[in-house]
Parts: structure tokens; C-alpha cells; sequence
């Protein structure tokens, strides 16, 4: 082999190399930041204080949000800092744990969407049945599941990553490390086991994909039977918002982590990789909780036994 330089850091190009701009982008993204962690922060601390909000639901909502707040945490603090500093540099150290986390949280996320969708399917097929199926030890169980596989899927996809070495050009054309720029810039001739990992996520991504498409097939051809309108569009109100976030969620996450490498990511992947890493924090929120009657009705019941009665007036 050719003698090479290996790369001991990295430099994240971000959006733009003017300072002023940078300034503007991390000014905006700390308000989409600090907009995400309320919103999801509230949530949690409603469905933990919330007796009547203590059902399936609502746990995996909660769920959502600490997974939400994880990952948004992980890619836009650091983009903020070097925007505001005008440093885009990161270590290979600082690069494997954003991957490692970037990758366990949107694949625990996956899964818990997956486990989502049956409960809305035990919810609308079998409704004399779901405090049975439903119960907290399987509740529980499916989340852990969930949040384990994440973890077990983002080691091994991190691991294979980092198993290689890095020479050439330190230049990653993302805001955060994402693995496609790093198989641009890796030396290594044999990448089995980075691909062995794709392959496996893609599969597991695919029969996540499955198993919600067959959930709702089930969801709607029930719902269409229900007599009533109303009854029909509280069921769809509950139903397709969770069908739009994993689909959004699927593709945004297929385009980051499985398109092949690129010198130059056109706008069009850039603006993906917002959406992947942005959108289903601040929109999972408003389009789940915050515009539920439970939840409105949770927010004024705490803001109440906060502030007092009066609250129920602001």
C-alpha cells in the first residue's frame, strides 16, 4: 500500500464559511433546539405526574420523547458551538460517540414506532382485550426491547465503522458524522462488516416497515366499519399522524445512513439531514401530545396544583 496520511480529527463543513451566517445558524438552530427540549421535556413531565394519563399511549409517548431529546441533543449542541465559534473541528473520539448515539437512539426509535402502531392496532381491533394484551409488563417489555436493540444496533454499526482506518481528506460534508463521508475517506479495501451492518439495519428497518404497513391495514379496513363519522376521524386523527412521522422519519434516516458516499452532498441531502436530525423532535410533540384534548386537559390540571386556580385563566 501507498504510503498515506492518516486522519487524526475531523472538520464538519456545516452550511456556510461566512461568519455572520454561521452566527445566524446557530442563533436559529439554538431556538429549534430550546423549542424541541420544551416541548418534549413537558410531555414527559405530564405523562409522569398525570395519573389519567397512565396508559400504553402514553408511556410509549413518553418513551418518544426521551428518545427525541437524545437525539437532538447529540448532532445540534456541537453544530451550534462551531457555528458560534467558528471551530468545525471534532475528534475521531467526539465522531464515534455522535455515531454511536445518532445510530442507537434512531434505531431505538424505530422500533418503538413499530411497537406504537400494535398498540393502536390491539386499540382498534381488539378493544375488549387491550387492558389484557396492553398490560404494564408487556408495555415495559416492548420499550426495553426497543431501547436495547438501539443500542446493540448502534455498537456494532459504530464499531465496524471505526474498525477501519481514515486517510486523505479530514473533510466531513455533513454537520454531523455520518457514515457515508466516513467510507469516502476510509483506507481500509475490505468494508464487510460496515456493509454486513447496513445490510442488517436495512432489514430490520424493512420488516419494521412491514409489520406497520400489516398493523394498519388491519387499523383501517376496522375503522371503515365503525357507523359513525365521528368515530371514523377520532380514529384517524390518532392513526395517520404515526403513520406520516415513521414514514418521514424512514426515508430521512435511509437517505443520512445508506445513500452512497458523496464528495459534494447537493442541497437536497443537506436539507435531509436537517429534517432526519430536527424535524421529528420539534413536530413528533405537536403532531402526538400537544394537540391532544388528554394532554391540554394534563397541562391546565398541573398548571392548577402549580399556580392555582387562576391558572386555569391564563
Amino acid at each position: 500500500m501507498a504510503n498515506v496520511t492518516l486522519v487524526s480529527g475531523f472538520l464538519l463543513t456545516g452550511f456556510s464559511n461566512v461568519q455572520k451566517l454561521q452566527i445566524l445558524y446557530g442563533v436559529l438552530f439554538l431556538l429549534i433546539y430550546l423549542a424541541a427540549l420544551m416541548s418534549n421535556l413537558l410531555i414527559i413531565t405530564l405523562t409522569t405526574l398525570d395519573i389519567k394519563l397512565q396508559t400504553p399511549m402514553y408511556f410509549f409517548l413518553k418513551n418518544l420523547s426521551f428518545l427525541d431529546v437524545f437525539l437532538v441533543s447529540v448532532p445540534i449542541p456541537k453544530f451550534i458551538v462551531n457555528n458560534l465559534t467558528h471551530n468545525n473541528s471534532i475528534s475521531i473520539l467526539g465522531c464515534a460517540f455522535q455515531l454511536l448515539l445518532m445510530t442507537s437512539f434512531s434505531a431505538g426509535e424505530i422500533f418503538l414506532l413499530t411497537a406504537m402502531s400494535y398498540d393502536r392496532y390491539v386499540a382498534i381491533c381488539c378493544p375488549l382485550h387491550y387492558e389484557v394484551v396492553m398490560n404494564t409488563g408487556v408495555c415495559v417489555l416492548m420499550a426495553s426491547v426497543s431501547w436495547a436493540i438501539g443500542g446493540l444496533f448502534g455498537t456494532v454499526y459504530t464499531a465496524g465503522t471505526f474498525s477501519m482506518p481514515f486517510c486523505g481528506s479530514s473533510v466531513i460534508p455533513q454537520f454531523f458524522c455520518d457514515v457515508p463521508s466516513l467510507l469516502r475517506i476510509s483506507c481500509s479495501e475490505t468494508l464487510m462488516v460496515i456493509y454486513a451492518s447496513i445490510g442488517v439495519g436495512a432489514c430490520l428497518s424493512i420488516s419494521c416497515f412491514i409489520c406497520i404497513v400489516i398493523s394498519y391495514i388491519y387499523i383501517f379496513s376496522t375503522v371503515l366499519k365503525i357507523p359513525t363519522t365521528k368515530g371514523q376521524s377520532k380514529a384517524f386523527s390518532t392513526c395517520l399522524p404515526h403513520l406520516i412521522v415513521f414514514t418521514v422519519f424512514i426515508i430521512t434516516a435511509y437517505f443520512v445512513y445508506l445513500k452512497p458516499p458523496s464528495n459534494s452532498p447537493s442541497v437536497i441531502d443537506r436539507l435531509l439531514s436537517v429534517i432526519y436530525t430536527v424535524m421529528p423532535p420539534v413536530s413528533n410533540p405537536v403532531i402526538y401530545s400537544l394537540r391532544n384534548d388528554d394532554m391540554k386537559r394534563a397541562l391546565i390540571r398541573l398548571l392548577q396544583n402549580t399556580y392555582g386556580q387562576e391558572a386555569y385563566f391564563i
